[in-house]
């Protein structure tokens, strides 16, 4: 056995607590966790049903913590985690799992799958079975901070853009603010408007606010490959600077898996509770919407559907927020067929997006949206990630849809009153 395949088995068996024990020894085989995931009902494929992806987690479960597994495995007849199996399910763990938790939500005996594929993961990128793209994503969020290589010079052209095009500072490195903003790469390199955005509003609204210069990063590339280490990392280079500037809130900005990664594993990564809150950008905005500090001058007039991120809306619980603020700002809003938090994930989410080996089954899985958008027929999509907003531009190209997208902050921004 080569070191690497034993410190990955040892990984996993580390995954295998009381709850993890209980979900396997639960697990009824019913399959509905298979209708209730995009990669196995857009492809067909038996071996993409979701409770499939965790079979090397369940061998060491069975081998190493239940008594018939242990008496096979004395026989020889209890089925290995070796190399082999490691490289064949690594495209089903990486490629074909967003982490969107859609099939946590249907088990009928509770059982949270995607936290089990969480865990599986964390064995496989110690054993060295993860997409290369994801690898080098964590890479360079350790080494530079960024998954996408986006360094401090880089935000702060971009902050000089803003300056020059609003005529107003944006603050950083403010000691005491109330809320401190985090930005995505993609934020910041692909959308910088959403800064822009956040200015105008919090301007407006007369927001004290910063953004920290030693941790704007808020993409947590560790929570997507599976290694925790990696993730408190990261989340701790947070803490660190949101401590050192005193702020009551850290604002999560338009990620799905930064919020997730900062809100609700965070503080379980680090240890210990934050001495500060933590808010997703649409929770402030409504805040601020019920505190009559967002005041609209005009309003959408075309039809607008709102795509409801996964970690956002079903793992995050931010459901009620973007609907509020479209009721402000829309006149014409219909829902898509399956929306909150039983939407359909748009296929990128959890490192897919960072792996280039899945671009064809994401672009592949993204029928379903694409059927849930036929079915209402929108002028615009409204979202509130920046990962599914690039993976909705390149899987819309792709099927020949002319639908444009839409930030709901940005959009929020371009309707306030002067």
């Amino acid at each position: 056995m080569s070191a690497s395949l034993e410190k990955g088995i040892h990984a996993l068996k580390e995954q295998v607590d009381s709850t993890v024990a209980a979900f396997f020894s639960s697990c009824v085989h019913c399959g509905m966790c298979a209708d209730a995931c995009l990669f196995y009902t857009e492809t067909g494929e038996p071996e993409r049903m979701p409770i499939n992806k965790v079979e090397p987690l369940r061998r060491i479960w069975k081998s190493e913590y239940t008594l018939l597994g242990r008496i096979g495995k004395l026989f020889g007849l209890t089925k290995k985690v070796d190399d082999k199996l490691l490289t064949e399910w690594e495209t089903l763990v990486y490629d074909s799992c967003t982490l969107c938790g859609r099939c946590s939500m249907v088990c009928p005996v509770g059982n949270d799958i995607a936290l089990m594929i969480r865990k599986t993961r964390e064995g496989m990128a110690v054993a060295g079975h993860a997409p290369e793209g994801l690898i080098g994503a964590t890479t360079r969020a350790i080494t530079i901070g960024s998954p996408m290589g986006v360094k401090l010079p880089a935000l702060q052209a971009q902050i000089r853009h803003v300056e020059e095009s609003t005529g107003k500072t944006i603050p950083v490195d403010v000691e005491g603010a109330e809320y401190m903003l985090l930005l995505s790469s993609m934020e910041i390199m692909n959308f910088p408007e959403f800064i822009e955005a956040v200015s105008k509003i919090f301007d407006r609204a007369g927001v004290s606010w910063t953004i920290s210069t030693e941790a704007f990063e808020a993409t947590n590339s560790g929570i997507q490959i599976g290694v925790s280490d990696l993730a408190a990392e990261l989340v701790q280079r947070i803490v660190d600077a949101a401590e050192k500037l005193k702020v009551k809130t850290v604002i999560s900005p338009e990620c799905g898996h930064a919020y997730m990664a900062i809100r609700w594993e965070g503080p379980n990564l680090v240890g210990k509770p934050f001495s500060f809150k933590v808010r997703h950008i649409l929770e402030v905005l409504n805040e601020l919407r019920e505190q009559g500090k967002l005041e609209i001058s005009s309003r959408e007039t075309q039809k607008l559907t709102y795509h409801d991120p996964c970690q956002i809306s079903r793992r995050g619980g931010v459901i009620n927020e973007p609907r509020s603020l479209l009721d402000m700002v829309a006149d014409n809003f219909v829902e898509m067929p399956d929306t909150g938090k039983m939407n359909w994930c748009c296929g990128a989410g959890g490192g897919v997006s960072s792996n280039e080996r899945a671009d064809e089954i994401r672009l592949k899985v993204f029928q379903r949206k694409k059927e849930q958008l036929d079915a209402i027929k929108p002028d615009a999509i409204v979202s509130a990630c920046s990962n599914c907003r690039l993976n909705l531009e390149d899987a819309l190209e792709e099927y020949n849809m002319d639908i444009p997208l839409l930030s709901l902050t940005e959009m929020l921004a371009d309707h306030l009153a002067d």
